[in-house]
């Protein structure tokens, strides 16, 4: 099982894919932010005040995860922190399902549309298990590292 899980092409795969999903998400909430506040708002988590704050902090935070995913660079660290965002995101869909509220999720900006729900809470944790398998193995094949043998490098805390 190990040797499935750990094996360099599947991570490849999931971490291009989650790469280009974060990215994908980023840029279409920073294209309509104030939908993406509005998103937000909907959930009924935050004080009104820190709801810009927080509308432009994901996107951004969704860009560097993506960038560094594609690139293979902080894989590890990258995928801890996206692990980290959907275990924030698919908190909030618990919520809103427990309060019974009926809103979009703000996954994708105006580009999705789709309401909270069992569905979304699914796609999240298959999202979720792909950064912990990352998290756990790390994947820097074909990263733009230039020896592939040299050990990734690492943050400066």
């Amino acid at each position: 099982m190990k040797k499935f899980f750990g094996n360099k092409y599947l991570l490849l795969t999931i971490r291009v894919i989650l790469g280009f999903l974060f990215i994908f998400s980023a840029l279409t909430k920073m294209t309509d932010l104030d939908y993406f506040v509005k998103s937000i708002q909907n959930y009924k988590i935050l004080p009104d005040e820190s709801l810009n704050l927080f509308a432009l902090i994901i996107p951004w935070m969704e860009i560097i995860i993506g960038i560094f995913l594609l690139v293979g660079l902080f894989v590890k660290e990258s995928a801890l922190l996206g692990s980290l965002l959907m275990v924030v995101f698919i908190a909030a869909i618990i919520i809103a399902l427990a309060r019974g509220l009926n809103i979009d999720c703000g996954c994708f900006g105006t580009a999705d549309g789709s309401k909270v729900g069992v569905q979304k809470l699914l796609e999240d944790f298959i999202i979720l298990l792909g950064f912990i398998l990352l998290t756990i193995n790390g994947s820097y094949y074909l990263s733009i590292l230039k020896d592939k043998t040299e050990t990734p490098p690492q943050l400066p805390f």
